[in-house]
């Protein structure tokens, strides 16, 4: 898992690259180690989500008796570390891309696709964003629970999606303003 984190090539790259001074570098280097924390206590939320899960079977199979809370919650562990590691894979570029068509336009022509592409992930990842924060508002003052027999509040995964889409938005806004930054100071 380390050397996942190590090897790929991510943001921290583009602040070598980046002529505009040690802000933006900074700031890319500390959301490039924000990102490897979050990777890591997503990774934990992994393996808590596959322990509660092996232990609601094993619990039905040998004793018969049944566990209310198991699929929620794991649920719940799995919906956070997915919205949470956003950020990390676009640090690195890694989420599904159509790439046919970089092969085929000139590098300058390319890098403003990337720009646009980013600007139009970056509006929708923003209002995403904000749904979220209007959600996460809604569950926290209406005190809205699932609709389980366990009843956790709805606020945690709400929130935990709005802050997962903040990271991104903020991500892609980060990415683009290294690319902005490299077309100004070539």
């Amino acid at each position: 898992m380390s050397k996942m984190l190590d090897t790929a090539p991510d943001t921290a790259g583009i602040a070598a690259q980046t002529q505009s001074g040690g802000g933006l570098a900074a700031l890319v280097r500390a959301t490039a180690l924000v990102n490897r924390a979050i990777v890591l206590v997503a990774s934990i939320a992994l393996v808590a989500a596959s322990l509660i899960l092996s232990y609601s079977v094993v619990t039905r199979l040998l004793f018969h008796a049944p566990t209310y809370w198991q699929d929620e919650a794991s649920v719940f562990l799995l919906v956070g570390a997915t919205f949470m590691t956003a950020a990390y894979v676009q640090g690195r570029r890694g989420h599904v891309a159509i790439e046919a068509l970089s092969a085929l336009l000139p590098p300058r022509v390319n890098a403003a696709r990337l720009l646009l592409v980013d600007i139009a992930s970056f509006a929708f990842c923003a209002f995403f964003t904000w749904k979220s924060f209007t959600l996460l508002e809604e569950a926290w003052i209406d005190g809205h629970v699932s609709s389980s027999t366990w009843a956790p509040p709805l606020w945690i995964p709400y929130g935990v999606m709005m802050l997962g889409m903040g990271l991104l938005s903020a991500q892609i806004a980060l990415q683009i303003a290294c690319a902005l930054a490299r077309r100004t100071h070539p």
